[in-house]
């Protein structure tokens, strides 16, 4: 093991840390992320702790935005002064020891307009440090900067390296290599001849010293379940003289570096360009949540598409049509929209759009009998806009829109893939044994854990509203909405619970209903441009749904009443995908309840008016408040059904930034 630079058999290892004395205690630190647009990212705590296997300094998607690698993982720097050696790092060594001791120095963390410490050094120096991506290329920057101190004052940077799909995690072994290639300022390393070449650009002296360092330990890791420890290259270490001014590093793919250089050869040169670059294109965002929503806008192909999370989830169709309702309609920006309705109006097949672009590989998922429902929503929103003027279409873009809806209305209509199909009442069903197609889409191994077969709630609910945007291009369904809406007002009104039966006809068998009380029916009253119930059923529903369901941080997926439910989402892989959907909270439903709440309340101006406010402090505040809990500036995945309801899952969700966006601008 390696503890302060130098190189020591694990036996000799020193205990495990006690909690040190710092503003930002490790087990209590918040998640930064920035990207690059391309699928890439760079990703850590506040206390500089890597706590998961994804947290590293450069992430590259090799085939934006897929095919995720981790080339960099992170750093050791330490300072040193006439008074002695600083570490401003923290790494975590199994089986929890805390070396060097770097954290006990973070003074203060923020996170706007990009990740910066400042360090507070016993000999009364203290130190800046920042970090931010380039956006639209694969590099990343790092500066140090002198806020006080002696005359004297060395920087010493050591990189750790691998060369790994994003979601594996490496060990010591023969094939990576250390040698480097160094041209004045310029280092460039090649670790493993299948990926990309890692390349550096400093302001240092650059000394070949490789070390394996082995055991590094991810402690969120072990507590969700999964391989822990993880073995990483360190090639030498970048000197930099930190009283004669700046340290800037820039690091990434040697592609990325070798277009920096053509027009800035040196490293300071570069970062000049980059930061004025960096600071006017933040600073063109409206304010900071608008700013991280551009966190998810990524390059696919000659179009955009929407990635679902970070860090570990791609682009999926269901999220992506959900979350620009929030990221890119509500914050104007249509032309992203337009880009990403159009590009994915060319993937529809047996009238499906895919659920899921796979990491590796080109062959999608259609394994969704919501996310083609969800597009045609959008579209019809998108259509909305340019009748107002405010978004553009051409004719041949409007024609491109049009064929994908209708060819999913009349997939749907016909039937398609997993059984799906409408039914003689008008309303879809859906189901194939093994196969989870709504949202509610854990699974282990063959076992469904929410089986849902059958003519689920939320389904009907973007069925009538995907027959409404088809009307707007063909006659050709006449009288299908209405009669689906008729259905559905016969078919889901529970009376005895005082809700909507989350689904009907179970199993495909007639008159068989599921009454568990589950946050989908919400869906039949907001979220959605019309309500399919009268006013005083929606309000008795929504009662229920919030006495039951509602937490700070969103809906839970299942009553606590109800057989069951699961409070708490922890525990390995199978324990978390049983808790999944039956009780653990999602902020994204939040969306639809509030609005339906307002809905409800709002019958009048005035009433209106009143229930906006009453709907800000009562249930967005909340959601707001979290933004600094988790991952700082975004909203998480899940959060537990149980108080005091602590975030999990992705710290960084699309659609529940999306949805917080939205219900930002409703309730205006």
């Amino acid at each position: 093991m390696l503890t302060n630079g130098r190189l020591i058999p694990a036996t000799e290892a020193p205990a495990p840390a006690t909690q040190p004395s710092t503003p930002i205690a490790i087990d209590e630190a918040t998640e930064w992320l920035e990207t690059d647009g391309l699928g890439g990212y760079s990703l850590g705590t506040s206390a500089r702790v890597r706590t998961r296997r994804y947290h590293a300094l450069l992430v590259h998607a090799a085939v934006p935005p897929a095919e995720r690698v981790t080339l960099v993982n992170g750093y050791d720097a330490f300072v040193e002064t006439p008074n002695g050696r600083f570490a401003l790092t923290t790494q975590r060594y199994a089986p929890d020891v805390l070396a060097p001791d770097g954290v006990k120095r973070i003074e203060s963390f923020a996170c706007e307009p990009w990740p910066r410490w400042t360090f507070a050094l016993e000999d009364g120096t203290r130190v800046e440090e920042e970090l931010f991506r380039v956006h639209g290329t694969a590099l990343v920057v790092v500066t140090w900067r002198l806020l006080s101190g002696p005359s004297s004052v060395v920087l010493t940077v050591r990189p750790f390296l691998s060369g790994r799909d994003h979601h594996a995690l490496q060990r010591e072994n023969a094939e990576l290599q250390f040698a480097a290639s160094v041209r004045g300022e310029r280092v460039d390393w090649h670790t493993y001849a299948a990926l990309p070449e890692i390349s550096s650009l400093a302001n240092a002296s650059y000394t070949p010293r490789s070390f394996w360092y082995r055991g590094f330990f991810y402690a969120e890791e072990a507590v969700r379940g999964h391989d822990a420890l993880e073995d990483l290259a360190s090639p030498g270490e970048l000197v930099f003289d930190l009283a004669a001014g700046p340290a800037c590093w820039i690091v990434g793919t040697s592609a990325a570096l070798d277009e920096l250089q053509r027009g800035a050869k040196s490293a300071v040169a570069a970062l000049k360009k980059l930061r004025e670059r960096e600071t006017r294109r933040r600073a063109g965002f409206a304010t900071p949540l608008e700013r991280a929503a551009d966190a998810y806008v990524v390059r696919r192909g000659d179009g955009l598409s929407l990635i679902a999370g970070y860090p570990w989830f791609t682009d999926w169709g269901r999220d992506t049509f959900i979350a620009m309702r929030g990221l890119l309609l509500a914050t104007s920006r249509f032309d992203d929209a337009r880009k990403i309705l159009v590009e994915w109006s060319k993937t529809t097949s047996r009238g499906m759009v895919p659920n899921r672009f796979p990491d590796r590989g080109d062959v999608p998922d259609y394994n969704s009998v919501d996310a083609s429902l969800w597009y045609c929503v959008v579209v019809g929103e998108y259509l909305d806009l340019v009748e107002r003027g405010a978004a553009k279409l051409s004719r041949s873009e409007r024609a491109a829109l049009a064929d994908a809806v209708l060819a999913i209305v009349d997939g749907y209509a016909r039937g398609t893939r997993f059984g799906i199909r409408c039914d003689e009442d008008g309303l879809v069903t859906a189901g194939a044994r093994g196969v989870q197609l709504t949202w509610m889409d854990a699974k282990i191994g063959e076992r469904v854990i929410t089986p849902r077969r059958g003519k689920p709630v939320e389904i009907q609910a973007l069925w009538v509203h995907a027959l409404a945007v088809a009307d707007r291009f063909t006659r050709a369904h006449d009288g299908l909405r209405e009669l689906a809406e008729q259905s559905f007002v016969k078919r889901f009104w529970n009376p005895t619970r005082r809700a909507l039966f989350d689904v009907v006809d179970v199993e495909g068998e007639p008159g068989v209903d599921d009454p568990t009380l589950r946050p989908n029916q919400v869906f039949a009253l907001g979220g959605l441009p019309r309500t399919l119930l009268d006013p005083e059923r929606a309000r008795i529903v929504l009662e229920t749904v919030e006495r039951e369901l509602w937490t700070p941080l969103g809906l839970r997926t299942l009553g606590p009443k109800e057989p069951g439910y699961r409070g708490r989402c922890l525990g390995d892989p199978v324990s978390r995908d049983e808790a999944y959907h039956q009780g653990t909270a999602w902020p994204w439903l939040a969306g639809a309840f509030v609005e339906a709440w307002v809905r409800a309340h709002g019958a009048t101006p005035t009433a209106l008016a009143a229930a906006k406010r009453t709907a800000r402090e009562r249930f967005l505040a909340p959601l707001q408040a979290h933004l600094s809990s988790a991952g700082v500036g975004h909203a998480s995945e899940i959060a537990d059904g149980d108080a005091p309801h602590t975030p999990r899952g992705a710290p960084f969700q699309a659609w529940s930034l999306g949805e917080l966006l939205r219900l930002d601008r409703l309730l205006a």
